[in-house]
């Protein structure tokens, strides 16, 4: 079965794999649990996803674990997901250092508390010279406030109308030197985008999924580049 995807995602230069791991609550509430296991649980999915991603040859992985707008969310839930990322990337960071993951945060850290900011600098450093999967982990992101903090550096830089183009802006973005995503999967059934990587997925092929994000494991990713192997990207041509 791997080889057969590996051959897919050879064949179809298949690169960047960006998800929105949506559902983590509405999977406990189904359950009778509390909503911290649904998100204990989603942790378990994206170990899968990530261990999937190294099996199948796909590069890049990008996950949606944290937005600009969670901050609405109960206080004790936002305690909760800031502590659970912490002691996550802990827990985690050494297995993950050994299969040679490369972690990459992109979104404003600088709202973060001050230990998880030195728990997410850790974790870059460490990684930083493995060739591995690379793993985009967006903390705090929100796409267009990404786009506005772009506009203002762009500016603060002295750049000229004459010199914006779609690079010069890419290279702006915290997602600088990393390909766009080919596709970009929503778990739960939801059909938006949620503010997630607007600039990045202009192209990319979206697949949404009604599985909650703590079902998602290899078979569905499979599934998931199986789809994205019948699709005619056209890119506006």
């Amino acid at each position: 079965m791997d080889s057969n995807i590996k051959k897919i995602v050879e064949e179809t230069n298949l690169k960047h794999i960006a998800i929105i791991m949506d559902g983590n609550r509405r999977w406990a509430k189904e359950k009778n649990l509390p909503s911290a296991m649904g998100h204990k649980k989603g942790v378990e999915a994206l170990k899968n996803t990530l261990r999937a991603c190294k099996d199948f040859g796909v590069k890049y992985l990008t996950v949606y674990a944290f937005s600009t707008e969670n901050w609405n969310r109960k206080k004790e839930e936002v305690d909760f997901l800031m502590d659970l990322v912490a002691v996550t990337l802990k827990n985690e960071l050494d297995e993950m250092h050994k299969e040679g993951v490369q972690i990459h945060f992109i979104g404003d850290l600088t709202r973060l508390s001050e230990k998880l900011q030195k728990v997410t600098a850790n974790a870059v450093e460490m990684t930083k010279n493995n060739t591995g999967v690379v793993l985009q982990i967006a903390l705090n992101y929100g796409a267009r406030d990404e786009i506005v903090n772009a506009v203002k550096n762009i500016i603060s830089d002295n750049i000229v109308p004459e010199q914006i183009t779609p690079e010069l802006i890419s290279d702006y973005l915290y997602t600088k030197g990393i390909p766009d995503p080919d596709i970009l999967i929503r778990t739960g059934g939801e059909k938006r985008i949620s503010n997630y990587l607007l600039w990045q997925i202009a192209y990319s092929e979206i697949i949404v999924k009604n599985d909650y994000w703590p079902e998602f494991d290899k078979k569905l990713l499979k599934d998931c580049i199986e789809e994205f192997n019948t699709r005619q990207r056209r890119y506006g041509k």
